[in-house]
């Protein structure tokens, strides 16, 4: 199957959901290639973007998820080839 190089683009508004991420992340974890994440103290939220290498459904799957937790929202962005 090709896979292709995506971002997921991840806002937290609810600082209870991030347990429940950080889970979902770690179950995909073998398809990440690397997160970085970024408190924004002054508006009480968190930023993450996610790159990850898979198959489009794995990367639809996965953000369908996040975008299920209370709190979180969350949007991808896939490269060309």
């Amino acid at each position: 199957m090709d896979t292709r190089p995506a971002v997921i683009a991840i806002i937290i508004n609810d600082n209870d959901s991030v347990t429940e991420l950080n889970a979902l992340l770690h179950e995909y974890a073998d398809y990440i290639i690397g997160r970085m994440g970024i408190p924004y103290k002054q508006k009480g939220i968190c930023i993450i973007s996610v790159a990850i290498d898979a198959t489009q459904d794995i990367i639809n799957t996965l953000a369908g998820k996040i975008g299920r937790i209370k709190g979180v929202t969350a949007k991808t962005v896939y490269s060309k080839g």
